[in-house]
């Protein structure tokens, strides 16, 4: 009988494929996914602490295992990731939830395997949080959960040190994997089936530069452009002071790229942005947002939002909304400050009252919303094409994504998932569209 693991995720794309190559290193090793904690003999905690409620969601769950452990002493409960890569956590775990077995952080992970055997061996608690990322790891294999889509990194950490940001002290200093090892892979994928290909780094703008071999991330487009077969490229996410219009160009000429770009602007408030350190104007950004439309002008453009950040005044909230309204973003992924200890914003005077950024931000989902709806009726009429990426159970119809990022359902009956089709659009509601088969390609 096999052994079973089960792997609780919290977090960012990254943090999803680091869980793909701790199953992958698990599976090596003979153990089985299972479904049930109660039917585990590994269960691993992926964490995340880039917002407060993450945090507390996973030390949350962490504690409901204490009756499974003292149940099945020999129960491995493992904790990784950015959480556990800050020093005073890791402690707090140790001495909060003595029967958690591993802990170690975001630069070991490859290593996962390895210290989980020692663990089992030897019957004694492993705390193991490397200080200084090394070489980036190339043999780890990720067992992959999410096919059509893959995760493919291609950097690793932060160099920028926006100062709401953790990610830097728990990701190290940014690391660029070599450019053919990412083609490989991704020819790899290609091979394998997969239609939905999203590189992954902290600032994909900025790949290449400590390579000191050329290499850029235009230059890992244009090579990626050239892989035969039919797949969609995404890749997230961009800063904005490192995107360039060669990048534009090069996702405008490559076959596989959609027209999509996640442009993340935190704040429409030069003030504000400023004291997050994000090293770009208001101004600067609406060039870029120009500069894509320029050169593809169909291209869907999202964006991530803080609202609420220290001594964010009203003026600098309508000059947000002001933004927001004059982009007009295809979607916004908007957020409430959240304090994060060792960041320079977490000692900044003029924190914000809880009350005001529940309504700021309210506010500004209610307007993105309405951009949002009229985007989607736009869509009616139209036929567009879709990968088919799940089955709705609930609502017994497929879903899946046209290039932009729009999510469609629209029921078969057949299993088409993997599958690109023809949809029509028949109704919208917000982001989503409602629609049926015209084609299956």
């Amino acid at each position: 009988m096999s052994m079973k693991y089960l792997i609780k995720t919290y977090g960012c794309q990254m943090n999803v494929h680091e869980s793909e190559k701790i199953a992958g290193q698990l599976r090596a090793l003979g153990y089985e996914e299972c479904e049930n904690a109660e039917n585990a003999d590994v269960i691993v905690f992926n964490t995340c602490c880039v917002r407060e409620n993450a945090e507390q969601h996973a030390f949350g769950n962490i504690g409901m295992y204490k009756k499974l452990k003292k149940e099945n002493p020999n129960l491995v409960i493992a904790v990784c990731g950015c959480m556990t890569q800050q020093g005073e956590f890791a402690q707090k775990l140790a001495t909060t939830f003595p029967y958690v077995d591993v802990i170690i952080g975001t630069y070991n992970i490859d290593k996962f395997g390895e210290i989980l055997e020692q663990t089992v061996n030897t019957k004694k608690r492993v705390v193991e949080i490397m200080e200084k990322n090394g070489d980036i790891c190339e043999s780890v294999k990720p067992f992959r959960s999410s096919y059509p889509n893959a995760w493919v990194n291609i950097a690793y950490g932060c160099n920028n040190f926006c100062t709401y940001c953790i990610v830097p002290y728990v990701r190290g200093r940014e690391r660029s994997r070599l450019p053919e090892n990412v083609i490989d892979e991704v020819k790899s994928l290609v091979k394998d089936g997969y239609k939905e290909i999203t590189l992954l780094g902290q600032n994909v703008n900025s790949y290449g530069h400590d390579l000191n071999n050329g290499a850029s991330f235009a230059g890992l487009l244009d090579e990626i452009g050239k892989i035969d077969g039919k797949f969609r490229l995404r890749f997230m996410s961009n800063h904005p002071k490192d995107l360039t219009e060669d990048v534009i160009e090069a996702v405008k000429r490559n076959p596989h790229a959609c027209h999509s770009i996640h442009l993340p602007v935190q704040s429409g408030s030069d003030r504000i942005l400023a004291l997050m350190n994000r090293r770009y104007t208001v101004e600067k950004y609406i060039t870029q947002i120009n500069a894509i439309r320029k050169i593809i002008p169909d291209c869907a453009i999202t964006t991530d939002i803080i609202v609420g950040f220290p001594t964010e005044s009203e003026e600098d909230f309508e000059d947000t909304v002001k933004l927001v309204k004059t982009v007009g973003f295809d979607g916004a992924f908007t957020f409430v400050y959240s304090k994060r200890e060792g960041t320079k914003a977490a000692v900044m005077d003029g924190q914000v009252d809880a009350d005001v950024q529940k309504n700021r931000i309210m506010r500004l989902i209610d307007i993105q919303n309405e951009l949002n709806r009229k985007e989607s009726e736009t869509y009616i009429g139209k036929i567009v094409e879709i990968l088919v990426e799940d089955f709705d159970e609930k609502k017994n119809t497929y879903m899946g994504r046209d290039e932009r990022g729009k999510m469609a359902y629209f029921p078969y009956d057949e299993n088409i998932i993997g599958r690109f089709v023809e949809v029509k659009i028949c109704s919208a509601g917000g982001m989503s569209l409602i629609g049926e088969v015209y084609k299956v390609l």
